[in-house]
């Protein structure tokens, strides 16, 4: 069985998130591929994908669509993963159209894992990679994301947690997938032959190596789209606030789970009383 198919309805008593429930084993491509930006993430991709808004490209897919946006979106992600390192499965064209399909571009973890399927995937794509230096991506790293997939609080809630129980066992996998098991000694190398790898995967004239710092001139001119006028270059710097909002969804997951766990006990309850109501009706 797929994780897809492991899918369930988001539960009535999760209202202290505002995730998204879309199944998407049954949705199509909407509109073009047009760009796939496939650098890790912590390299400028929350401001590329602001900054592709603004150039008008229909939602830039990134990890958070599937964190915080529609957490079903990780059950494909997590066939995605197995068929490619584990050999389980496959994951198609028709596949990356169901999960991508009202995308115009994507970017960040774990869009990353998939460069080369990506761009066999959407050849008449452009190919973006942001660049920065890797002693100060992989520290960035640790302190965020590295600490949010080794999270003991998150990995308890993704047995209780509707959205926790998705989203937590996929950002796991790629972790130890795409850097080996050991991102704290092997992130760096990994993260230097990624590069390498696209660059020998992409000719040069559909691939652009871009830093954030260099605003919209290159990258506008790569894409072929204008330059916008008086608008500055998104700088969305997340690393300041990331734990505190990745503890704040903790515990608004929690109040989830609490809950439901009330709505369970008071169904329990009331079918106690049922039957304690009933019984006695039959012997007065």
């Amino acid at each position: 069985m797929s994780y897809a198919d492991t899918y369930t309805k988001k539960p009535i008593t999760d209202i202290f998130t505002n995730d998204t429930d879309i199944d998407r084993r049954e949705c199509k491509r909407t509109v073009p591929m047009r760009a796939l930006l496939l650098a890790p993430g912590r390299t400028g991709t929350a401001s590329m994908r602001a900054a592709m808004k603004q150039l008008g490209f229909i939602d830039t897919y990134h990890m958070m669509n599937c964190s915080i946006e529609n957490p079903p979106d990780a059950l494909l992600w997590m066939d995605a993963l197995r068929a490619k390192y584990d050999g389980v499965g496959s994951f198609t064209r028709k596949d990356w159209d169901k999960l991508l399909g009202n995308s115009q571009a994507v970017c960040d973890w774990p869009a990353c894992a998939f460069a080369k399927e990506l761009i066999e995937a959407y050849p008449e794509a452009k190919v973006v990679m942001t660049t920065r230096d890797v002693d100060s991506w992989h520290a960035s790293t640790l302190k965020t994301v590295y600490w949010r997939a080794t999270d003991p609080e998150l990995r308890l809630l993704s047995n209780f947690s509707w959205a926790a129980r998705m989203y937590y066992p996929m950002l796991k996998k790629f972790f130890d997938a795409f850097f080996e098991g050991d991102f704290p000694n092997r992130g760096k190398d990994v993260f230097t032959s990624h590069y390498a790898a696209v660059r020998k995967l992409v000719p040069k004239e559909r691939l652009l190596e871009y830093r954030v710092q260099d605003g919209w001139a290159p990258l506008c001119d790569f894409l072929h789209v204008p330059v916008p006028e008086d608008v500055p270059f998104p700088n969305v710097n997340d690393n300041s606030d990331f734990i505190s909002r990745s503890r704040r969804r903790n515990r608004a997951q929690m109040y989830n789970v609490a809950l439901q766990a009330l709505e369970i006990l008071g169904i329990l309850l009331l079918v106690l009383y049922l039957v304690f109501y009933v019984q006695n009706s039959r012997f007065s």
